[in-house]
């Protein structure tokens, strides 16, 4: 069978950017692969939002068992690449988006504006979920860059153990986390807390992800219901 090749077009259309008054050259190293990179080319072209939707397409192409979640909550979900492919996948389940911006809506997905970490905000999610378990728990949450990687992770750590504090309160047994991981120090004893409360812990490079990227994705399955104190 011949194989197709889904970026036909656009590798040889690279466009040139200049460097810009007052533009730091990296900000420019980044515009240059951003505007070069194919899979915004084909996220364009397929009405998605962003490419990173083709890293939760990746997530759910090697963790099938995924799609048969009924209630999926989708933190730090702007601008909504991932609530449109959890749309596609999981058309009949309950769907729910956090994010700190404006998001534009999702027909059939509940949305929420404000800070995860605020008390309020936290109990307007627990309110929409109601008495539901949540089966599927998504964090793509970042902080903004600070151009310090140990800062950048340390960051990182801090929503991780936020969205596993919810985790630990809302999944139901069996149900599975997926986070969003800048790579750094604090790896090993957030990994350690993680395996308290799921039986399997994995992570995942999707091919989407940047190779020179500290990011990778925590799956953790099973959950067993422990509570961490």
């Amino acid at each position: 069978m011949t194989k197709v090749n889904r970026f036909k077009g656009f590798r040889n259309q690279k466009q040139q950017v200049k460097t810009g008054s007052g533009r730091k050259m990296s900000s420019t190293k980044w515009l240059h692969r951003h505007l070069n990179d194919p899979y915004v080319a084909l996220a364009k072209e397929q009405g998605y939002r962003s490419r990173a939707a083709f890293k939760l397409k990746d997530i759910f192409e090697k963790y099938t068992d995924f799609k048969k979640a009924k209630v999926i909550v989708d933190l730090g979900c702007a601008p909504g690449g991932w609530l449109q492919v959890l749309k596609e996948v999981c058309p009949r389940s309950v769907i729910v988006g956090l994010d700190l911006k404006e998001v534009d809506a999702v027909e059939g997905v509940d949305l929420i504006v404000g800070d995860f970490l605020e008390e309020e905000i936290y109990k307007q999610l627990e309110q929409l979920i109601g008495d539901q378990k949540v089966e599927l728990l998504l964090s793509d949450m970042a902080s903004n860059a600070s151009g310090d990687k140990e800062i950048d992770h340390f960051r990182n750590v801090e929503l991780i153990e936020m969205a596993l504090e919810f985790a630990n309160n809302h999944l139901a047994i069996g149900g599975n986390f997926v986070a969003k991981f800048l790579r750094g120090k604090e790896e090993e004893q957030l990994r350690n807390k993680l395996k308290q409360s799921f039986k399997t812990l994995k992570l995942f490079k999707p091919k989407t992800s940047y190779t020179d990227s500290s990011e990778v994705f925590l799956i953790a399955l099973n959950f067993k219901g422990h509570m961490l104190r």
